[in-house]
């Protein structure tokens, strides 16, 4: 076999290699995006300890992280992948994919795993955000959100963060502050969602259209 040959042969090999496991990415990303809408139905159907109504209207956009990892903490290590949506003129955008990785408080030894909502507040919020890699107490300030049905139950910190996080453990949601965490655009699932590579303020700023995996959880968001 001549070297072209060999070549070739190799570059159709590792061609079939990645055709195949394109289905499989994306059948696992839209996974996580149902997993992600049970989440929120789960945790804002929950009588007097869910997230305040009121503060979810008020939510430039909201994050979800179905199922984030917490193990020894390893810098730089993936501990979650979810989504995010923002209001935009005609609505809640499309989803994009986002990573958190990193961070101290929350990711304790335990390898347990726990879901994680976040809100983005405010404009200065989500400008951060739309950087497309942020550290949460470092670049935008974070605060454990409050619970309960109606925006009474906010505290201070709630009043002035920029973000505000939930998470949910074995049936226990409370808030959480996830200083340290940092978030950023998670380019291969969105390429999963919209067959090609977009990044998070293409899509959260409105004008991509909602795939059809992704249109119960703008219908979740649009009750608020």
């Amino acid at each position: 076999m001549s070297i072209k040959t060999a070549g070739l042969s190799v570059g159709l090999v590792m061609y079939v290699a990645a055709s195949c496991g394109a289905p499989e990415a994306q059948a696992q990303t839209v996974a996580r995006l149902q997993n992600a809408v049970a989440v929120f139905d789960e945790v804002t159907g929950m009588d007097d300890r869910s997230i305040p109504q009121d503060l979810l209207k008020k939510a430039q956009c909201v994050a979800i992280v179905p199922g984030l990892k917490k193990g020894a903490f390893v810098v730089g290590a993936k501990y979650g992948r979810g989504f995010v949506s923002c209001r935009t003129a005609t609505g809640w955008s499309a989803p994009s994919g986002i990573k958190v990785e990193g961070g101290s408080v929350g990711f304790q030894i335990g390898g347990t795993e726990i879901d994680v909502i976040l809100a983005i507040m405010n404009d200065r919020g989500v400008q951060r955000l739309l950087s497309n890699e942020f550290t949460l107490g470092a670049d935008a300030s974070v605060a454990a959100g409050p619970l309960g049905r109606t925006a009474a139950a906010q505290t201070d910190a709630a009043m002035t963060a920029e973000i505000l996080s939930w998470s949910r453990s074995r049936g226990v949601f409370a808030g959480i502050a996830l200083e340290g965490a940092t978030l950023r655009g998670d380019d291969d699932a969105n390429l999963d969602l919209y067959g090609r590579r977009l990044d998070m303020k293409t899509i959260v700023t409105g004008g991509t259209p909602v795939p059809a995996s992704a249109l119960p959880l703008i219908t979740r968001l649009s009750k608020y």
